[in-house]
Order: C-alpha cells, then structure tokens, then sequence
C-alpha cells in the first residue's frame, strides 16, 4: 500500500496570533459639525430675510384663489339696501336730568291747629285751590276784638272832637286859656292815631284768617303728605305741610362740552334750537321741546357747561329727577347720500361698502362718511344714490364674489332674478344635450 506524502499546499502549518500593529499616523479630528452648523445658521438667515416678503404675498395668493373659487362657487344670498337722496339731522348728545321749573315746600303762616286737607297724595292741582285749613276761630276772635276797639275809638274820637268845638268858640270869648284848646286838639289827634291802628289790627287779624286756609301756591302735582290733620303747626316749623312741583312744563337741565357751545350760540341766533329727550337706553324718544337757556359759566373741573330745555310734558312722560338724555338740533341737512349704517365696513386702513354691480358680482368701494344718525349715515364721497349696497352676510365676500341680493323691504330681487334665469338657462342646455344623447343611441 503506497503512502500518499502531502502537497505543501496541503500541509497545515500553526497559525501565529500577532498584536495589532499601532498606526504610525495619529487620527484627525471632524470638523463636520461646524459645517452643520454654517449650514444651519445659513438656512435661518435665509429664513428671517424672505419670510415677511413670503408672508406678504400669502394674502394676494389667497384672494386670487378665493376669486377663482368664488367664480366657481353658487351665488352668495346677502341682505342689501339702496343707496337714497334724503336728510339726516346733526346732533348734540348729553347726560341730564328732568328738573322742574318750580318746586314750593308749603308752609303754615300762622300758628293753630291743622283741622283739614282738601287734597289727595299725588293729585294735581290748581294755583289758587284750598288744600289745608288751619283752626280759624282764635283768629276770628282777634278780628272781633280789633273790631270793638275801633269802635270805642270812634266813638271818643267824635267826643273830642265836640269837646274841640267848644273850647274854640270859648277861647274866642277868652273864656278859656289857650293851653286848654291846644289839649284838646292833641286829644283829637291821638284817637286819629288810635283809630289807624285799630284798623290795621283788623286788617291783620283779617290776613292771619287768609293765611288760616292755606291755598296752592302754584299749579303741580302734590307730593305725600307730611303733617296729618290734627297736628298743631306753627309758622317757624322746618317741615312743611306738603310739597307742590310743577309738571306742566317742565324742563330737562343737561350738559354740553365747551368745545360746542360756539355752534350751539350760533345756531341760537338764528332761532329756537329742538331738543329730544331719551331714555337712558338712548332707545325710546320721551318727549321733544326747545332750548331755554345756557348757565352763564362754565364748569372749569369737568369743562362742560349746562343748558335748559324746555318741555310742555302733557302726557307727564317727564317724571322730576328722571335721567335722560338729551339730543340737541344743531343742523339739518337735506339732500345728502344716506345708506344702512350696518352696510358700512371699517378696516385699520379705510372705510368702505360692498357694492352689488349688474351681473350680481360685489366690489368693494371706498367711502367718506358724514354724519351718523340713527340707522342712517351720511356718504360725502365713493357712492352715489341709486347703487346697491350689501348689510348683511358681507363675512363671506370678496372682490367680485358672485351674490344673490335680497333688496331690504323690496318684495322683487333684480340679483336674485338674474340667477334664477341663468339657471334656467343651464337647465335647458342639461335637457337639450340629454336628448342628443338619447338621439344617437
């Protein structure tokens, strides 16, 4: 058997495990996170300097997606109204009250017992009517008293008199001294005197039976009753017996900035300014009257100065000490642009309205505004009266949005029948290419 010898290929020889052999060169450092960051810090430059310009063409991008849309896009319905030649009034507003013209706190003259009242507690009344009466009798007795006095002096006063005959025609025959006839003309002279003021005691005790029966000083309404029949008054009392306040007119005290009271003297010139008197809602018009007066001096801590209108308040829609507001007149124009107040849209930059064009497409408009007044308000440039302005639904329009306007109290739409006939119009187009189709199957 022959023995094969191995190939040197074949033989196997031990195999060595040497150590890692260290690199002569040392390793470099990396340096790519500072390219990073340069990267970075690029990109947020880039980003600060183009951002605001890229944010301002984001709102002309959306308003020509939006009008590309809104072309597409069904027909907007809005509540709109028409421009009008009309009058709107300028006015003064201020804060006042309702402050009577007169207002008497009535008083017992005379000392005595209250026997009777003749009026009810908010009654209106008369000047001149009997309300109260005071215990007459004392002084009924005074005036009978001065009476009787009057006549005893009288009747001496004509005895001296006789007496003064006599001794004249004695001092003529020089029977009597002429001391004794100087007496007696003093006599005389002295009863003349007693007898003036005895009928000035009558006429006194008279007047207190006047002031006994108490009348209405004034013509107003009666307040609560403060003394109640029974009680005794007196002339020095601090209460009164009742308070009487004039309803009919009666005024309204308000107040004004100084700034307008050069237009307010002017306008006074040329005649009687109107004033409306209004809740404090400024909602409901309780009465209408006329500037009075102005107070002769201004406020120096509020710089304001009060006025007084004059109202006749017969339905006594005017209560005393009732808050109100006051609209003073001060001009009226005529023959000016009016629209809605709620048409008129405000923005930071203008002022401006969505006006309803023939094909039913909006646009905006940008305007002047006047004078506000009420639900109107004055247009002194950017429309004219005739045009079509949208009030209600203006959050969903823009330049040249397609709309179907409902024109505010009109029961026809011009818009609205606009539309329908386009639609009309398409559904006929529909059915005429539906039978072609149906013709060439």
């Amino acid at each position: 058997m022959e023995t094969k010898t191995p190939t040197r290929a074949e033989r196997t020889e031990p195999t060595v495990h040497l150590p890692p052999r260290e690199s002569a060169t040392p390793p470099r450092k990396s340096y790519a996170w500072i390219v990073w960051l340069l990267i970075l810090g690029g990109l947020g430059y880039a980003g600060y300097r183009y951002y605001p310009i890229w944010q301002k063409q984001q709102p002309n991008n959306a308003a020509a997606g939006a009008g590309k849309k809104g072309k597409m896009a069904p027909a907007i319905p809005v509540v709109a109204a028409k421009a009008r030649t009309g009058n709107i009034g300028v006015y003064i507003t201020g804060l006042g009250a309702v402050t009577p013209i007169s207002t008497v706190t009535v008083k017992s003259r005379v000392d005595g017992q209250l026997m009777t009242v003749y009026f009810q507690e908010g009654q209106l009344v008369k000047k001149g009517d009997l309300i109260a009466e005071i215990d007459p009798r004392p002084y009924q007795v005074q005036l009978e008293i001065a009476e009787g006095q009057l006549a005893r002096d009288q009747a001496q006063l004509a005895d001296a008199k006789v007496n003064l005959d006599r001794y004249e025609a004695l001092w003529k025959e020089k029977v009597i001294p002429k001391q004794q006839l100087d007496t007696q003309r003093a006599s005389v002279g002295q009863f003349d005197g007693t007898i003036a003021a005895d009928k000035a005691t009558i006429d006194n005790a008279k007047l207190q039976l006047v002031y006994a029966h108490i009348t209405a000083p004034i013509t107003g309404m009666v307040g609560l009753r403060l003394v109640d029949p029974g009680n005794i008054v007196h002339a020095t009392d601090s209460n009164g017996l009742l308070v009487i306040t004039q309803i009919q007119p009666i005024s309204v005290i308000f107040t004004i900035a100084e700034d307008q009271l050069p237009v307010v003297i002017k306008k006074m010139k040329t005649g009687k300014l109107k004033v409306e008197a209004y809740d404090h809602d400024m909602k409901t018009k309780i009465a209408t009257g006329v500037l009075t007066t102005l107070d002769n001096q201004i406020d120096q801590t509020t710089g304001t100065l009060r006025l007084r209108a004059t109202f006749d308040n017969e339905d006594n829609a005017l209560f005393p000490n009732q808050f109100v507001n006051a609209r003073l007149l001060v001009e009226q124009k005529t023959g000016v642009t009016l629209v809605p107040t709620a048409a008129v849209q405000r923005n930071s930059q203008s002022t401006y309205v969505y006006v309803v064009g023939d094909d039913s497409t909006v646009s905006v408009h940008p305007v002047t505004l006047g004078t506000t007044e009420g639900n109107d308000s004055e247009i002194t440039s950017g429309l004219a009266s005739g045009d079509t302005v949208v009030m209600t639904g203006v959050d969903k329009l823009q330049e040249g949005t397609k709309v179907s306007a409902h024109i505010d109290g009109d029961k026809t739409d011009k818009a609205g029948k606009a539309g329908d006939k386009a639609g009309a119009a398409g559904d006929k187009a529909g059915k005429a290419k539906d039978g072609k189709s149906s013709k060439g199957k």
